[in-house]
């Protein structure tokens, strides 16, 4: 068992994996996103590296599962290629669409205190909290919004709003549902387990 052990131990520590140079390849669309964006004014190309940067991160999720190519390096990579990637294209979008700011602000709420329950929940309890499907409608009613609004830069106000309403919802939703699991997880780590030897 020693010898698998080891192996699987040196599989996480991996850095050099097709998962990762894809998380890479996303951090490195953002500065064409917003130089497309902000300073060519070229919305096509916008939404196509947007798009590309979405294809890419549920290609490298179902790279690392199926061929078992999941890294410490990965878990950090990911998430945070994805987070800068939705905080940068909103903050683009807010030079056209104000209503932009209520997303971002509760997305920015939100990822702080996933964070802090992340850490907290590790070193309490041990595990690692996992995507769920709330988080999953979120990102994809987000990235709906956003590739919407870069697309059809002339959407009229009352599909704009309806569409930024809605997602800023989910975010909302998606934040008290992720909260109230894993508070509850803590406090049951907390209580006396009332088993007897």
């Amino acid at each position: 068992m020693e010898p698998e052990l080891q192996k699987k131990t040196n599989e996480k520590k991996r850095i050099f994996t097709v998962p990762n140079m894809l998380s890479l390849f996303r951090l490195c669309l953002i500065p064409a996103i917003v130089w497309f964006y902000i300073v060519i004014q070229n919305s096509f190309a916008t939404g196509c590296f947007l798009l590309l940067s979405g294809a890419t991160d549920c290609l490298d999720g179902f790279i690392a599962r199926r061929f078992s190519m999941i890294s410490d390096l990965g878990k950090i990579l990911d998430p945070v290629a994805d987070k800068l990637t939705q905080a940068v294209m909103l903050i683009c979008l807010l030079v056209r669409f104000r209503l932009m700011a209520f997303p971002l602000a509760l997305l920015i709420i939100r990822d702080i205190c996933i964070a802090v329950l992340c850490i907290a929940l590790i070193r309490n309890t041990g595990i690692v909290p996992q995507a769920v499907w709330h988080g999953k409608i979120a990102t994809a009613l987000l990235y709906g919004t956003m590739v919407l609004h870069v697309f059809w830069g002339s959407i009229p106000p009352v599909v704009s709003t309806a569409f930024i309403a809605v997602c800023t919802l989910m975010i909302g939703v998606s934040l008290v549902l992720y909260l109230t699991k894993n508070i509850k997880l803590l406090r049951q780590k907390g209580k006396p387990s009332g088993k007897t030897k």
